[in-house]
């Protein structure tokens, strides 16, 4: 392997100007392990536009916003491929009285002695090689959900926080929210009995993300072949070059890896999981509008663990056509349910309350506030990163990878899925009464928005994945376990550490 210096000298363009300047902070901390004393000096990789139509206002701008609440963090450097999102986030922090380095190429803040840790907050596909470079670069990192694009390069993720001897957190905030904290504990010490099966709940309204006729103009202010990075460059086929990278699959894994593994993530959790689920099945589409999206924006599937499975049932409409109301489930329309003998918690990221059987509320947990679950979960990070220990983390990378490969794998019953008649849908499904259920009332939720599904559906195979070797077997085994992993582009192939 060319040895990480070398490779840097000769990678594409170094810092943009800009009009600003680096910070010039001494050099003693650059090995990553920042004394008591000193300030764990943070990059942002990745800003994310705050104009993106269906978006929540830059994930990586608000991780700046979040950091700059965490005692003992620093940012001293920015990084983005859109130079227009990068001077305008830089600008602000500079009329803040905290001036940075700026970078469009990643490579470059890898290799500054001025950056002890990173935080990953670019597209999905850049996940894992942003992070695998940064560990080999001496970095600690912090890097959104999903882990990964795909389960081969989550498993790399993890061999190189290992290897490298790196402390690398995962995203999935819920972690550190005291809420769900104590949500999670009081169902673990059997309070509403031993636990039966989890639940996700996403109904979230989506929008069409419109349709193009051919190739659209690429913005002139980004670096197009770093944007695309691992994944095939291709001409833009969409209208929004940002945010909507989520609705296709070549960057993107859809509601379910977007913000149905924060919920996936909270029930393996509860239930004590911890490994990637050993059976899929999924059944969805792209319905109530004809846009350049290829991710399902209703879905349904089932995370086969025994003895305590969990349902995921993705929704993008509202709860019947004409509507602006979504729709709602045991107490929620977005979050985690986990149900047990004695009844049920149901809650998301800042609040959650039991249920007995009879569906009365018995106990309340939270709320929280967004700004002391997102600070406090960039703030367990910066503390592990100075005890040098991986089991401080809320959100170990291991996590990370485990939730984001339930999601990969449900996405990849439903690409190697057919179209079937809502007959041979519920024949297939009724081997399970909870699973035939939440199929019922999603073709139920279709029907109330005037959705014609019949032989527009997708059935996805179960699939039989061993969890252990991280490689499906049985049947559809061999089409499956081509979709764990991709080909990459010269210089942006992710590294394999774990083979």
């Amino acid at each position: 392997m060319m040895r990480r210096r070398s490779f840097l000298k000769c990678a594409g363009a170094g810092a943009v100007t800009l009009g600003l300047r680096g910070i010039g902070l001494p050099a003693s901390a650059s090995s990553g392990l920042a004394g008591a004393n000193d300030a764990v000096r943070l990059a942002v990789v990745g800003i994310g536009s705050a104009e993106a139509k269906g978006g929540v206002g830059g994930r990586g701008h608000q991780l700046i916003n979040a950091l700059r609440k965490v005692r003992g963090a620093r940012i001293v450097a920015l990084c983005d491929v859109d130079q227009r999102i990068l001077a305008r986030q830089a600008a602000a922090l500079k009329e803040q009285g905290q001036p940075v380095a700026v970078y469009r190429d990643l490579r470059r803040v890898f290799d500054s002695k001025e950056v002890d840790a990173v935080v990953v907050a670019t597209p999905n596909h850049w996940h894992a090689l942003a992070t695998i470079w940064a560990c080999q670069a001496g970095k600690d990192v912090y890097v959104e959900k999903p882990l990964s694009y795909n389960v081969w390069e989550g498993r790399q993720m993890v061999a190189a926080a290992r290897k490298y001897s790196r402390i690398v957190q995962c995203g999935t905030q819920a972690r550190t929210s005291s809420a769900v904290q104590e949500a999670v504990a009081w169902v673990q010490r059997g309070e509403i009995g031993p636990i039966r099966f989890g639940r996700v709940i996403l109904y979230r309204e989506r929008s069409s993300i419109g349709k193009v006729s051919g190739p659209t103009p690429i913005p002139p202010e980004v670096d197009y072949d770093l944007w695309c990075g691992p994944a095939d460059k291709l001409p833009l086929r969409r209208q929004q070059l940002h945010y909507d990278w989520h609705w296709v699959w070549p960057t993107g894994s859809g509601e379910m890896g977007n913000n149905g593994v924060h919920h996936i993530d909270v029930c393996r959790w509860a239930m004590k999981l911890d490994t990637a689920a050993p059976r899929v099945m999924s059944l969805g589409g792209r319905f109530g509008f004809d846009d350049d999206g290829e991710t399902p924006n209703t879905h349904v599937a089932l995370l086969g663990y025994q003895p305590t499975p969990i349902y995921c049932e993705v929704r993008g409409l509202p709860e019947k056509k004409g509507s602006k109301v979504m729709d709602s489930f045991l107490n929620t329309g977005l979050g985690a349910v986990i149900h047990c003998e004695g009844g049920y918690f149901t809650g998301a990221h800042l609040s959650g309350a039991a249920y007995d059987t009879q569906g009365k509320k018995i106990r309340e947990f939270g709320p929280t506030t967004w700004e002391a679950m997102d600070s406090g979960h960039l703030a367990n990070f910066v503390a592990a990163t100075r005890s040098r220990k991986a089991a401080d983390l809320n959100a170990d990378v291991l996590q990370g990878h485990l939730s984001a490969t339930c999601c990969h794998l449900v996405n990849i019953s439903h690409r190697l899925g057919q179209a079937a008649a809502p007959e041979a849908v519920v024949e297939r499904t009724k081997f399970d009464p909870v699973w035939s259920d939440a199929v019922a009332r999603y073709h139920e939720h279709l029907r109330a928005n005037g959705i014609d599904f019949a032989g527009n559906e997708t059935l996805g195979p179960a699939l039989s994945f061993d969890a252990k070797l991280e490689r499906f077997t049985g049947d559809f085994g061999d089409q499956a376990n081509a979709l764990l992993r991709r080909a990459y582009r010269g210089s942006f192939a992710v590294p394999d550490l774990a083979g």
